[in-house]
């Protein structure tokens, strides 16, 4: 800690030769305590100005510090004359975009990064910025562009063999006939993956009206009679018969995917045989929706929403994404709870 400066009078009498006594002697008295006076005015005046500069260095590499980027400041010879703490964390990336040159992107352990540099007053200023989110944004858009026309174009040849199948099924002997189900089946299967592709890559907006739950029970027992699968699975409903401001069709589509997401856990799990329970009631200005199963634990919570990221055998990856968008429309969200049965919960506002 600085020690506060003398008064002039000890100063000047210090023998420190800042001011002598000899000097001050040529000067009258009232000159001399004017002199004085003058003399400690600035030097109090250093003072505040040495902590006003002290005050924005530290302003500044506050500011520094809380940019989103990576910042380096490089002398002349090429060491380090400041680093902030995004770039204390990210020299191997530095390392990186230096043997390939500056002003580029690059990507490092699955990120996305914008290097730039600048040249300033004999210093070299290297900013790195992370662009993973943008990058991504752009591969969606450009995914969802190509998903719409693919759906498009796969949606008419699919709603011809349907039509064939449904004729099919009148001229066939019993014995045929579960071979033609199954294989409406997977038309259906292929219908609803078009269906979701589009209202995915258009956006969703819900038509809310006042209506029963009790109304998704149907859909929910549909679903499952549409689904293919290959082990015993049980399904539990255990619906509020409550009145709710709600989009049939879409929430009818959220729970669905939650229903296959969860059969398919089941699937791909040790056990020969799974149960899965869909429960809604009312809480306060909400409703609620807990789907239960005993089947695979899910491996990365961060992929879970994530359009045409999934760690399953079958699906595309547009389920749960899909799924957050409808629940989003109607004011509510979802979470994965902490609970010993895989359990996710959707929330929707009960009213308009």
């Amino acid at each position: 800690m600085k020690k506060p400066p003398l008064p002039l009078e000890a100063v000047s009498s210090s023998g420190d030769g800042i001011l002598d006594n000899g000097l001050l002697d040529r000067f009258g008295a009232q000159d001399r305590q004017e002199l004085l006076r003058l003399l400690n005015e600035f030097i109090l005046q250093s003072y505040k100005v040495e902590k006003e500069f002290k005050d924005y260095k530290a302003l500044y590499e506050w500011v520094i510090e809380i940019l989103p980027q990576a910042i380096w400041v490089l002398n002349e010879n090429k060491s380090f004359f400041y680093k902030n703490s995004k770039a204390i964390e990210s020299q191997e990336v530095f390392e990186k975009a230096k043997a390939l040159g500056f002003n580029l992107e690059i990507e490092h352990e699955g990120k996305n990064y914008l290097f730039q540099n600048n040249k300033i007053q004999g210093k070299e200023i290297i900013t790195a910025t992370d662009i993973t989110k943008q990058k991504r944004q752009e591969r969606l858009v450009s995914m969802g562009k190509i998903s719409a026309h693919l759906a498009h174009e796969i949606r008419n040849p699919v709603g011809s063999i349907s039509l064939l199948t449904s004729i099919l099924l009148k001229k066939v002997d019993n014995k045929t006939k579960p071979i033609v189900f199954e294989l409406q089946k997977a038309l259906w299967r292929v219908e609803r993956i078009i269906k979701a592709t589009l209202l995915f890559s258009k956006g969703v907006h819900a038509n809310k009206t006042p209506q029963s739950l009790l109304l998704l029970e149907d859909e929910i027992q549909e679903a499952l009679n549409q689904y293919t699968y290959t082990k015993e699975i049980t399904l539990t409903t255990r619906i509020a018969p409550t009145t709710a401001h709600y989009d049939l069709s879409l929430l009818s589509i959220a729970l669905q995917n939650f229903l296959y997401n969860a059969i398919d856990a089941i699937e791909e799990s040790n056990s020969e045989e799974g149960h899965v329970e869909v429960v809604a009631f009312e809480e306060e200005e909400w409703v609620v929706f807990h789907i239960k199963d005993d089947g695979k634990e899910v491996l990365d919570k961060e992929l879970l929403f994530e359009p045409f990221e999934t760690t399953k055998l079958k699906g595309n990856g547009l389920g749960l994404a899909l799924s957050l968008q409808v629940v989003e429309a109607h004011g509510g969200k979802i979470t994965l709870l902490d609970t010993p049965d895989k359990t996710f919960e959707i929330r929707i506002l009960k009213g308009e």
